[in-house]
């Protein structure tokens, strides 16, 4: 938490001022005992109605004085802490997006969401409340105790007794909860993910009627959830009963020595109003103060679970310069693979073993197994969204690790599996490969997509507007066109990760065949579960549970690659038959 506070350096004069005019303001509550003592005493015990009538007027000054102070303290402190986190969410956000696939796997998309939002929002109430309340309420206290010894020592003894006794239970029952707050933490991460899921893949669940089983999922950890938040609640509960018997039994004490000596003539009527005002004050500022800390102790369990984020991953996220190193031009577009070996994240057995093999320029290389095989995985590490345990991939002949990361992924088109659009319009989705492309330049990108008649359709063109997640285009739609984003890019390296899975055989022909005509000649990665997608590779790459099963030409592996024949023959059971008979 503490390494957070580096997005304060902006703030330094609102973290001091607003703690100031806090003091300033509690230095003028603190002295309204002493004008009611006065008002009491020398006012209505004299039956001077002038000098009530001036206590009066004072008591209004120093309400309107210390409200202004408040209102600046409070102008200070929002603007800090609204300032601290907007630049702790941007920073955070700007740290997760350059964080490598691994660490978003490690830490989840549900648990960066919490961290984004709630956590983010807990840590800006925490540093909002330190920044008003943190020594205003234990200036108050002492401040109180002080003043009760210049009116009375006997009686201020009291307060010597009771301020203890009160910080007992109020510390005790920060303590206790601290921990629980971290589970209440753990537990909302849980529920986000559960919401995540249930939102992602609600059109699953309702076509295998899952409907009641996922709400019953659901319930069962919202439940949880809410059973750690009672529990917490409970514990907290018994802090202001157990405060306010105590200052009770404290006020009685109070009232009863100060009878004794009213009566002795040693202390004022106006004394015992001032010392039990001063209980009250103390008794509202340790509730404050016990709320504060609960607060700061949420605050800060959030800003640790936030720190992690932060630094984890820091050295692929802020790697050291690198210089552009300079490429070979008989070596460009050419890719090598040599006896490399990758494991996930916590995963028993790698997924990817030994995988060795070469790609040139213009070349189209297909990648093809079955589910699992490791085929989305070999094609992620060209552009180092994962990072080989051993062996060695070089490009253009020269070491991956020896690019600057920006400059290897700008010379890379990628197409997901998940074809993802992002709210906005046609031109500012296919505009995310080239932000300076112009319109001939998109055209001849949906051309090569076959997406010409995709933007035809729409009435704006390409300013129709695209929805969140593109929603309002079918799955065949969105593929072509996020294809066609990553070929406005002009890339030297195209990599299609089963991205025409939802194109029927012709467009994925038409697909295949403009890709080939392409005169930048990209080197091309065509990753798919059909045979018929790939056939006309150059090379094609048979993975079978990470291993290389077989490399080379569709005919090739017809001949010598029994996982490649395997799986042609379940998705053309007449040629078998045919070559049978």
């Amino acid at each position: 938490m503490k390494k957070l506070l580096r997005f304060l350096a902006d703030y330094k004069k609102e973290c001091v001022l607003g703690p100031l005019f806090k003091m300033l303001e509690a230095t003028f509550e603190l002295l309204v005992p002493f004008v009611v003592r006065s008002m009491i005493d020398d006012g209505i015990g004299c039956n001077d109605t002038g000098h009530i009538i001036r206590m009066c007027l004072l008591m209004a000054l120093l309400a309107a004085v210390g409200l202004t102070s408040t209102l600046f303290a409070q102008y200070f402190a929002a603007k800090a802490a609204a300032g601290f986190s907007a630049k702790l969410r941007q920073a955070l956000m700007q740290h997760i997006q350059r964080m490598t696939y691994t660490d978003l796997d490690t830490l989840g998309t549900s648990s960066l969401v919490t961290r984004m939002t709630s956590d983010v929002n807990q840590v800006q109430t925490g540093v909002n409340l330190t920044i008003r309340l943190l020594l205003r309420s234990p200036f108050i206290v002492f401040g109180a105790m002080v003043s009760a010894f210049m009116i009375d020592v006997r009686a201020a003894l009291i307060f010597v007794a009771a301020i203890p006794l009160l910080s007992v239970v109020v510390f005790g029952v920060m303590l206790i909860t601290i921990p629980m707050h971290k589970k209440v933490q753990e537990h909302l991460d849980t529920v986000t993910e559960i919401t995540r899921e249930n939102l992602d893949g609600v059109r699953v669940i309702r076509a295998f009627r899952n409907e009641d089983a996922e709400a019953a999922g659901f319930r069962r950890e919202n439940d949880a959830l809410a059973a750690v938040q009672k529990a917490v609640g409970r514990i907290s509960a018994v802090m202001n009963p157990a405060t306010y018997v105590i200052v009770n039994l404290a006020v009685i004490g109070l009232l009863s020595i100060g009878a004794i000596r009213v009566d002795a003539g040693l202390l004022t009527q106006g004394s015992v109003i001032a010392l039990y005002n001063l209980m009250s004050q103390i008794l509202v500022e340790l509730i404050k103060f016990a709320n504060l800390i609960i607060s700061i102790t949420k605050a800060a369990a959030c800003g640790n679970r936030i720190q992690v984020v932060l630094e984890s991953g820091t050295a692929d996220a802020v790697p050291a310069p690198v210089q552009m190193p300079v490429i070979p031009e008989n070596r460009r577009g050419e890719i090598v693979f040599d006896h490399v070996t990758f494991t996930y994240a916590g995963a028993a057995a790698p997924a990817l073993c030994d995988i060795s093999f070469s790609a040139k320029r213009g070349e189209v290389i297909g990648v093809i197994g079955g589910t699992g095989a490791g085929k989305s995985t070999l094609v992620n590490l060209i552009p180092r969204f994962y990072e080989p345990d051993s062996g060695s991939i070089t490009v253009d002949g020269i070491p991956a690790q020896a690019f600057p990361q920006d400059a290897l992924r700008q010379r890379i088109g990628v197409v997901p599996q998940k074809a993802v659009l992002f709210h906005g319009t046609i031109r500012e989705n296919l505009l995310w490969g080239d932000a300076n492309a112009s319109d001939s330049a998109i055209e001849d990108a949906l051309r090569t997509a076959q997406a010409l008649d995709v933007v035809g359709s729409k009435a704006k063109g390409l300013d129709d507007e695209v929805r969140e997640g593109g929603r309002n285009f079918s799955g065949g739609q969105r593929q072509r066109l996020t294809i066609a984003r990553a070929l406005v890019r002009r890339p030297e390296f195209l990599i299609l990760d089963d991205s025409a899975s939802a194109l029927d055989y012709a467009t994925d022909a038409a697909l295949r065949k403009a890709l080939r005509a392409l005169p930048d000649s990209p080197t091309v990665f065509i990753v798919s579960q059909r045979t018929a997608s790939i056939s006309q590779a150059d090379r094609i790459l048979v993975l079978d549970d990470g291993q290389l099963a077989g490399i080379g030409t569709h005919e090739e592996l017809l001949e010598s690659c029994a996982v490649y024949q395997e799986i042609h023959a379940s998705q053309f059971p007449e040629e078998v038959q045919h070559g049978k008979a």
